[in-house]
């Protein structure tokens, strides 16, 4: 029997289509996945910022993990906003019978404008309740630090940060991304546990379209581990794809602030599970 390659998306709706539930399943379908959909929050926003955010309840959100998975269930799972605690709890509770699926969290914290999108006991049911099933945590270094309690203003931070971020959170992999760093070479770093880092450089790229930038990281990594891709090769083409997606769209306009990267530079054709 033919099977697609299956990613599930947790995470809130954008309703400009640049980042979350949107961003993923286009990188799903880009990357030659089927990909599906548990909604957390509906947002209100556009290329200027996010104005409402309007919670999905944390029953209906485990519901949709569990209809999903029960009947057509899912290769890899990438986690975005939760909003809050009893959502965090509610997406743990759905996930734990498929302990062997991997599973990528984005931990959305604060929307690129600044407006908090998980409240604090949220934080704190992520890092006890969740993430000791995730396989791979993406955080950029705002969340770092609002997960470390401490400023991480440097490159040569980044590593240490990495570390402490695996003492402190029990997931197997961390992906630090650098990319809001000064500077025109970018860096994030890859490590799994009791393994040595791994670092990924790029040149920072000269537009507004980077809205959306760690959904479609972290949804490309989950379609590689869906595709049957490794831990270490999936991050290292979900890296690589992010960087032509925003070089590919770095000219368009969309909206009047931080439009979207180019999705579907180069889509693959929706195949077999390998």
């Amino acid at each position: 029997m033919k099977k697609y390659p299956k990613a599930l998306t947790i995470a809130g709706s954008d309703s400009g289509g640049g980042a979350g539930i949107q961003a993923d399943l286009k990188t799903f379908s880009a990357l030659g996945c089927y990909g599906m959909s548990a909604i957390t929050a509906v947002t209100a926003q556009n290329t200027l910022g996010v104005s409402a955010v309007h919670p999905v309840p944390p029953a209906v959100v485990e519901t949709q993990i569990n209809d999903v998975l029960s009947d057509i269930g899912a290769d890899a799972i990438k986690i975005g906003m939760l909003h809050s605690a009893p959502t965090v709890l509610a997406v743990a509770n759905a996930l734990e019978p498929y302990p062997n699926i991997p599973m990528v969290l984005d931990p959305v914290l604060a929307s690129s404008s600044g407006r908090t999108l998980i409240d604090e006991e949220g934080k704190i049911a992520l890092v006890e309740k969740l993430a000791p099933q995730i396989t791979l945590l993406t955080p950029n270094l705002p969340e770092a630090e609002i997960l470390l309690s401490r400023n991480v203003e440097e490159q040569k931070d980044m590593e240490g940060a990495v570390g402490a971020l695996l003492e402190r959170l029990p997931c197997q992999a961390i992906l630090l991304k650098g990319g809001h760093l000064e500077g025109q070479q970018l860096m994030d770093i890859f490590m799994e546990r009791g393994k040595a880092p791994l670092r990924f450089y790029a040149k920072k790229t000269d537009t507004p379209n980077k809205h959306g930038t760690g959904c479609t990281l972290s949804s490309a990594v989950a379609a590689y581990l869906a595709k049957g891709f490794s831990l270490e090769d999936s991050v290292k083409h979900g890296h690589a794809y992010l960087q032509e997606a925003i070089e590919a769209g770095k000219d368009y306009v969309t909206g009047k602030g931080h439009g979207p990267v180019n999705h579907f530079f180069g889509p693959e054709k929706l195949g077999e599970k390998a």
